[in-house]
Formats: C-alpha cells, sequence, structure tokens
C-alpha cells in the first residue's frame, strides 16, 4: 500500500518538474500542466499549432525533464512503416548492414518517443504506431519487443495541408490527450521572446534543466498508486456519465447551438476509452492539487483536452469543425449541473 507521505513526495517531484517546464517554455502553463497530467497517467499525446509555437521545444523539454531513453523520427512523405524498426547503410567497408530503428533500439529500456510532425507520415506509418501506443509492443527480428514504459508525444502543425495525411478517428483515439498551442496572448511574454537571449538557443535552452527526482522507470508503478488513491463520490459518477453521454447526445441535455440541426450534427461521440482516459486525467489533477478524491473542477479542468478529439461531426457541419466543437463543449460544460 502507497503512503500518504510517499504521494505527497511523488507530488513534490512533479510540481518540480512543471516549474523547470515553464522556465524554459514561457506563456503555456495550461498545456504544460495538461502533459503533466498525461505523463503521470501514462497516456500519449498530440500537440496540434500553429508553426513556430513551441510545440517542439516543449516535448524535448519534458523528455529532458523525464529521463529515460529517448528516440524521435521525423515525419515525411516518404516514411515507411519498417523506418521505424529498421535502417540499411553501407559500412565503411562497404558491406550493407541493417541495424534497429528508433523503436527497438532501446528495448524495453525506450520511454519517450517523439514523432514530429506525424500527418506529413503516410497511414501505413500511422497504422504501425497505433500498435505501438496500444499494446506497447512491436514484432521485429524474428522476435517481439516489449515497450512497457513507452510514452508517445506526436506534434502537427495546422497550417500546411499539400503533402500531409489527416489522422485517422482510430488513431486520433488512441491519444490520450490532443494539446492545442497557441501563441501567448501577454505582451510581456512575448517581448521577452524576441528580446531575450536565452529563448534564442533552444539546445542550450533545455540543456539548463537540472536533472528529475523522478524515476522514469517507475512510473507506471506510480500511475497506478495514484489512480487507487483518489475516490470519487457517487454524484461525481453521476456528473461523470452524463458528460459523456452529452458528447454522443447533446439533445437528451437540452443543447442547442446556433444555426446547427442537432440531430444532424454528430457522427460519433467520445469513445468508451475516451471517459475512461478523462476520469484517470482527472484523478491526477486532483492529486497534484493535493486532494484525495475527485471534485467536478477536476472533471471540468480535463474534459476539453481529453474529449474535444473524440467528437467527430458529420460531413454537412465538418468545415465548422474549429467552430462547433469548443462551442459544443462549453454548452455541455455550462448545461450540465455539478453536484
Amino acid at each position: 500500500m502507497t503512503s500518504t507521505q510517499t504521494l505527497s513526495d511523488w507530488r513534490t517531484s512533479a510540481l518540480q518538474l512543471e516549474q523547470q517546464i515553464n522556465q524554459v517554455v514561457v506563456g503555456q502553463q495550461a498545456a504544460v500542466r495538461n502533459l503533466l497530467i498525461a505523463v503521470f497517467a501514462r497516456g500519449h499525446v498530440l500537440l496540434e499549432g500553429q508553426v513556430g509555437v513551441g510545440k517542439t521545444t516543449l516535448l524535448r523539454a519534458v523528455a529532458q525533464g523525464l529521463g529515460g531513453k529517448y528516440q524521435r523520427i521525423e515525419g515525411t512523405i516518404d516514411l515507411m512503416p519498417a523506418d521505424l524498426i529498421y535502417y540499411t547503410y553501407l559500412n565503411s567497408e562497404g558491406r550493407p548492414c541493417v541495424d534497429p530503428g528508433p523503436l527497438v533500439k532501446q528495448g524495453e529500456q525506450l520511454s519517450v518517443f517523439f514523432f514530429n510532425e506525424i500527418n506529413r507520415a503516410r497511414p501505413q506509418v500511422h497504422s504501425l504506431l497505433l500498435r505501438v501506443m496500444a499494446e506497447r509492443s512491436i514484432g521485429a527480428f524474428n522476435r517481439e519487443y516489449r515497450m512497457p514504459h513507452i510514452q508517445v508525444f506526436a506534434d502537427r502543425n495546422r497550417v500546411e495541408k499539400e503533402e500531409t495525411f489527416e489522422l485517422p478517428a482510430a488513431a486520433r483515439d488512441r491519444f490520450f490527450m490532443e494539446i492545442t498551442i497557441d501563441t501567448p496572448s501577454d505582451d510581456a511574454v512575448l517581448d521577452d521572446l524576441m528580446f531575450n537571449p536565452r529563448y534564442h538557443d533552444v539546445d542550450a535552452l533545455i540543456g539548463e534543466m537540472s536533472a528529475s527526482q523522478i524515476p522514469y522507470y517507475q512510473l507506471n508503478d506510480w500511475a497506478t498508486a495514484i489512480q487507487q488513491s483518489i475516490q470519487p463520490t457517487a454524484a461525481l459518477r453521476k456528473y461523470a456519465l452524463d458528460l459523456w453521454k452529452a458528447s454522443a447526445d447533446p439533445r437528451a441535455f437540452g443543447i442547442k447551438l446556433h444555426e446547427v440541426e442537432m440531430d444532424q450534427m454528430l457522427q460519433a461521440g467520445a469513445s468508451p476509452r475516451g471517459i475512461g482516459y478523462m476520469i484517470r486525467a482527472a484523478k491526477v489533477r486532483a492529486w497534484l492539487e493535493n486532494r484525495d478524491s475527485l471534485l467536478p473542477e477536476d472533471l471540468q479542468a480535463v474534459y476539453a483536452v481529453t474529449m474535444s478529439h473524440r467528437i467527430f461531426l458529420n460531413s454537412m457541419y465538418g468545415y465548422r469543425k474549429d467552430e462547433l466543437i469548443p462551442t459544443l463543449i462549453d454548452s455541455i460544460l455550462n448545461q450540465i449541473a455539478a453536484p
């Protein structure tokens, strides 16, 4: 049984890591907190945003702070599934050689796998990544590679559409969270980013991070203990169930959107996996807030980031996705009464 003191010590280490990351990536406190929640819930994360807003820097900072074995790959249109498993080359003697690729090179010690610009990769690559994310294993070189500690961080930019491949619903549903990174709105933060030389050398900036007190290869056990230590009330269970149902049938809860036929808007709501992820995220948030019980604000804080990418619109409303999904999420949270 994990003691209260142990959970408190873990929380201190987690908050110290959060503070370090916020010193590297400024003006993104909400995104950093969500990433931290995903880390301690052991979920995969997809970042989305404009070019140059710090997505890659944020993921590199998190990987640096967590420690463990880290691998990275760049999404390109000619990337094939085999490129994740092995690569071929000619050695100094001109002989062809085959070496393990980024997914299997570190074996069971692989911790963070960073997929940069995932939407540039082909669907075949997405399919392979899905298996790794779901099963934390892969077959290669006539053996099964287990990766019990892997956490996939991926990013994509929303600007370029040519030579890109939209992630299918199954792929997006595998991601614990989909976090949007926007340009900071605070003028003081923007002034610092423009004129402070500290932020002009990303490698040096990330190198400033001190060694984390978090033993990465114990995080799976940490996550289990955190989930077991936070308990919801019966009323909160009912509230969470209503939030889930509303994502698939908002009309049943009296939700209406302007100039939208509600019976024709949705193709699918959040999956059972999605609601499970939301509860896991809410429990980690409660733990970070030094509580041993769930409150409605825990669910509300993680609802959008865990559920938005699991709600799919019919084609007639697809072009309004960026407008309708946030509005629907806000309407659900405002319409359903919290206990």
